[in-house]
């Protein structure tokens, strides 16, 4: 299930690439940073960064020559499909996820021909950034940003992937490909395909260096320029007093009395627009303390790896070799309970919970579990699809075979605030919405007042002890040492 188990290729040899060892049954959420290029004591970083921008410089060009562009022109220069192939981003199912669409596209060019005119001439910031475009509006997050910048460094990547493979991977497991919008041309102003031998199941594979990735967010994003100016980080910056009394000014007239934090976001775009030279002091902010973009985009790289391919990849291994987890084959129903109890066994009784914590710290996301629980079924003969919506909201996980034997599974922590009301409609509405016959609630817990508050929730809505329930007690102080069932 990951790159290197499939290629046969050390785990030694990828890290001396500076590789992930990307999952190929599901994707990692880990995203290309544009800064982490720009920042880079790497020459051929800063490069690929110069290119981002000189093309940005291109779609600049046009949009202040034609603010109309055809939306068949827009698709041709703004819009790119997601680079799959990384395995990279928020598809926990398979690796197929949105992409860039036409609002993105508006917004871009919008932006180009109105708000930044400076673009690629600014004077405060020591360089030009691509996230700069898309600070204001919301909805344009960092797996857009990753999907942009993947998309116009996808010929160093290729060369990158190609590279490796034709030194560790053998012929049998690569492929000639010929792949699309690789490179831009500028004379003719458009993308070229170019052929390349890469490793190859099922489609062509693409390895990421790791000093490129973070996890959370870009270090140049719109929810950390809105706290700042909500902080007065941003304005404390401004050289020019009068500058940061009108704005001052400005933001008390517009905001109400009693603000919600909606108002002043709200206030705050108003705000950005009108004096769009304070993102710029923000990205200033941001270039001064890039070092800390490296670090902590490190130390987000080394958990994900820790967490998915080392600890993950483990808990994999106890449950083929010490259980029957993957011989089950009945109806989705008991098939899905009966992995869910396998798991519970290995995590309670075989020191499965270990491999649930990082520096001594449990898992905190829901996500992480849901990556976990694709994980864990990526050989089964069922359909796994995560993220359903079903006009009733999306449900985790919905396993299925054929049209009428459906299971809802519900991964859940008992961290959750809102695991009550979850417990008490949720998967009963995914249930009724899409046909399934049956729901299976899993919930994790690692303190004793996790375990109470579960227990409590589950008596107080009369399902204690229900057959579709499992509690899983991940607990790091209540097991022995090398603990056996």
């Amino acid at each position: 299930m990951y790159f290197s188990e499939y290629f046969n290729v050390s785990k030694d040899i990828l890290n001396g690439y500076c590789a992930y060892d990307i999952s190929i049954v599901a994707d990692t959420p880990l995203f290309i940073d544009p800064f982490l290029l720009f920042n880079s004591n790497k020459k051929e970083y800063r490069i690929l960064h110069d290119e981002i921008i000189n093309y940005l410089r291109f779609l600049k060009n046009k949009s202040i020559n034609n603010k109309y562009l055809s939306e068949a022109e827009l698709r041709t220069w703004y819009l790119f499909r997601e680079v799959k192939q990384t395995w990279l981003g928020f598809t926990v199912s398979g690796n197929r996820g949105l992409g860039l669409n036409i609002k993105f596209a508006y917004t871009l060019h919008n932006n180009l021909n109105k708000i930044f005119k400076n673009f690629g001439d600014e004077n405060i910031t020591s360089g030009t950034h691509l996230e700069k475009l898309c600070l204001i509006e919301g909805g344009v997050g960092k797996d857009k940003i990753s999907d942009f910048t993947t998309n116009l460094i996808k010929k160093y990547l290729l060369d990158y992937t190609s590279k490796f493979a034709l030194e560790y991977i053998s012929k049998d497991k690569r492929k000639v490909v010929n792949v699309p919008r690789v490179k831009f041309n500028p004379t003719t102003e458009s993308f070229v395909n170019l052929e390349y031998e890469l490793p190859f199941f099922n489609d062509f594979i693409l390895l990421t260096p790791m000093d490129i990735l973070t996890r959370d967010d870009t270090w140049i994003n719109r929810s950390d320029l809105i706290s700042k100016f909500e902080n007065y980080i941003i304005s404390e910056s401004l050289p020019n007093e009068v500058l940061r009394t009108h704005i001052n000014e400005y933001f008390y007239k517009i905001i109400p009395k009693k603000p919600s934090k909606k108002d002043k976001r709200i206030a705050i775009e108003k705000i950005l627009k009108e004096f769009p030279q304070l993102i710029d002091f923000f990205i200033k902010y941001k270039e001064d303390n890039g070092v800390q973009a490296v670090k902590y985009s490190s130390e987000k790289v080394e958990y994900s790896y820790t967490l998915f391919v080392k600890q993950f990849g483990n808990l994999i291994s106890l449950l083929e070799s010490e259980t029957d987890f993957y011989k089950i084959g009945k109806d989705t129903f008991n098939s899905s309970l009966e992995r869910c109890k396998y798991l519970k066994h290995v995590i309670e009784n075989m020191d499965g919970y270990r491999l649930l914590y990082y520096n001594g710290i449990p898992i905190k996301r829901e996500d992480d579990l849901h990556i976990l629980f694709k994980f864990t079924w990526f050989y089964t003969r069922f359909d796994v699809s995560h993220g359903v919506n079903n006009g009733r909201g999306i449900s985790d996980f919905k396993i299925s075979y054929g049209a009428k034997d459906k299971t809802i599974v519900e991964f859940k922590l008992a961290s959750n605030p809102q695991l009550k009301r979850n417990l008490k409609n949720q998967a009963e509405i995914y249930r009724i919405s899409s046909s399934a016959k049956k729901t299976i609630k899993v919930i994790l817990f690692f303190t004793k007042e996790e375990e109470k508050k579960v227990i409590n929730i589950l008596n107080e809505l009369g399902i204690a002890g229900a057959k579709n329930i499992i509690l899983i007690d991940a607990r790091n102080d209540n097991k022995p040492p090398a603990s056996r069932a």
